[in-house]
């Protein structure tokens, strides 16, 4: 009975032994785990987290106000990789000013760190580690260096007035020997008091402000050329200036700004409406639909990609709609709109045709809000517009189709009508034409031309913003002037095939590009699924040049003549 009880007593105690030896285990494994688990969290790099201080939308820099390019004029070019640098600068330059006005927002958000990782995420994501950029090598491609045409002086849009050299009245004389430093001097402003800067400009282009230079390089052939460093100094400024007024800009079915910087320079705003992935509902015309900010921005490069330069320079911004609209804005009318949303956005909806009302606002989160802006054209008084109407417009009707809609013949009657009937407007036309099939944009119902020149000059690609809304499907109706009329320029024909190309595929070129924006840190400006679609778009359109080029014989407009083509195939 003893050793029994003795035996007992041993499988007891081992019993106990065992498992406390399978509890300390158990304990040991998840510690460990738990190591493990924490050593695999990814903290958001401290450039990502001080470059997206506000939670959710605002990609803040931690430089002041950037200084200005340095001055030079439009007849001096620097090499594609400068601007291209200059568009890269841009992204780190937000005004000092926004970022001391993002203090006020409150800290309610708890997911900041989360949506800052995410973003972050997605930027890198979206980098390209190479020792050429396919953008680089697309602009340093012979296509898109084809020697300039000749310029002659009526062919620039601006010019500045002759010295006066009237007038030898010894009063004058007396005044040029006292003041030799104003001699040259063209225009003077002392409205320092007004918030705008002390001016002194002359002749001399390296006292213009960027958007005058951009203004004086418009000529007959091209709204700016794509080397001109001060195409990058506007859209930097406009990026990164102190914003003086915002006003309503009259006309127009949407609400638009016009935005003034202390260098007397514009812009025309375009608040965003919706998320950018947000595509169009398939139950609404295609005049139904807001305008996308982000819409504008892509036009701009994919109009500097296909090598048009027809587009005027447009960048994306994060304003304050409190500090940069509401406390500046002199428009009664614009101000009485403001009113706070039942979650604390300070919203405004401004007076126009349609989306203007309490039930469409455009609202801040909760007081920042992402914009386009466009640097304005010369002033009508200075440099007129002529707007035509496009024979391909469409009827704006839920019930009636257009005349180019239900004739097939209906280009032969253009081609006979003047402008078309001669000079280069219809491959003008055509060119504007592909460029809305790849983005998909049905609301072209106007061009404008500048009246200086005449018939014989390029086409303005202006309001785009109701591009990009469908993805899933392309609208073939765009492309009919195409397919009526089989007429395209020769270089437009001959890049539209470089980009169909894997080194230069135009997804990936379009993607680089809009990288250089500074709304490309908050998120993509374009969806993979918008820059995909652009390679089929691009497909599409070869493949109907292809059966005209089956079919007829004069498709081609050659504007390589005198050039050797051979030089520029791929």
């Amino acid at each position: 009975m003893a050793r029994q009880g003795v035996r007992r007593l041993s499988h007891s105690v081992c019993l106990v032994l065992t498992c406390l030896s399978l509890a300390l285990h158990l304990i040991l494994a998840l510690f460990c785990l738990s190591v493990l688990q924490t050593s695999c969290v990814i903290p958001p790099s401290s450039s990502s987290s001080s470059s997206l201080s506000f939670p959710g939308t605002i990609p803040l820099g931690k430089q002041g106000r950037s200084h200005s390019l340095s001055s030079q004029s439009s007849s001096h070019k620097l090499p594609v990789s400068r601007m291209n640098g200059d568009f890269t600068k841009m992204a780190a330059h937000i005004d000092h000013k926004v970022e001391a006005s993002f203090n006020i927002v409150n800290e309610k958000e708890k997911d900041k760190k989360l949506i800052q990782t995410k973003m972050a995420t997605k930027v890198v994501s979206g980098q390209r580690v190479s020792s050429r950029s396919k953008l680089e090598a697309l602009f340093s491609h012979p296509l898109y260096n084809l020697p300039r045409k000749h310029l002659l002086e009526d062919d620039w849009l601006l010019k500045l007035k002759p010295k006066n050299k009237g007038g030898d009245s010894e009063e004058e004389d007396e005044e040029e020997d006292s003041d030799k430093s104003s001699e040259d001097s063209e225009w003077q402003s002392d409205s320092e008091e007004d918030g705008y800067d002390r001016a002194n400009w002359t002749r001399s282009a390296d006292t213009h402000p960027a958007w005058l230079r951009y203004h004086l390089g418009i000529s007959r052939w091209e709204l700016y050329d794509r080397n001109d460093p001060s195409v990058a100094e506007v859209t930097q400024q406009m990026a990164t200036q102190r914003i003086l007024s915002a006003v309503q800009k009259s006309g127009g079915t949407q609400l638009k700004l016009i935005m003034s910087f202390p260098n007397y320079g514009q812009a025309l705003l375009k608040p965003m409406r919706q998320e950018r992935d947000a595509e169009t509902d398939f139950n609404l015309f295609y005049f139904s639909d807001f305008e996308r900010h982000n819409a504008e921005i892509a036009a701009f490069h994919l109009d500097r990609v296909l090598g048009f330069c027809r587009i005027p320079p447009v960048v994306g911004r994060l304003i304050n709609v409190t500090t940069e609209i509401r406390a500046i804005t002199t428009d009664h009318k614009l101000s009485r709109t403001f009113f706070t949303s039942p979650v604390g956005n300070l919203c405004f909806h401004g007076q126009c045709e349609y989306y203007c009302s309490t039930e469409n606002p455009v609202c801040g989160r909760p007081h920042v809000l992402e914009v386009s802006l466009a640097s304005m054209l010369p002033d009508i008084s200075l440099a007129p517009r002529r707007s035509w109407r496009s024979p391909w417009r469409r009827s704006y009707s839920r019930t009636k189709l257009a005349p180019w809609e239900k004739n097939p013949d209906y280009c032969d009657t253009v081609k006979q009508t003047p402008p078309y009937s001669q000079g280069t407007r219809l491959v003008d036309l055509i060119d504007m034409v592909i460029l809305d099939f790849l983005m998909s944009n049905m609301d072209r119902h106007h061009y404008e031309t500048f009246e200086k020149f005449g018939n014989d000059t390029f086409l303005l690609h202006l309001d785009n913003g109701r591009a990009f809304g469908r993805h899933s499907v392309d609208e073939p109706s765009i492309l009919v002037p195409l397919r009526q009329c089989c007429r395209i320029r020769r270089s437009t024909l001959m890049r539209l095939r470089l980009l169909s190309l894997p080194g230069f595929r135009l997804s990936d070129v379009m993607r680089e590009s809009l990288s250089q924006d500074p709304l490309e840190s908050v998120a993509p400006l374009l969806s993979e699924q918008h820059l995909s679609v652009l390679d089929r778009r691009l497909k599409t359109i070869l493949q109907a040049v292809h059966t005209c080029l089956e079919h007829h014989d004069d498709v081609i407009h050659d504007d390589l003549q005198g050039y050797d083509v051979n030089l520029y195939r791929h």
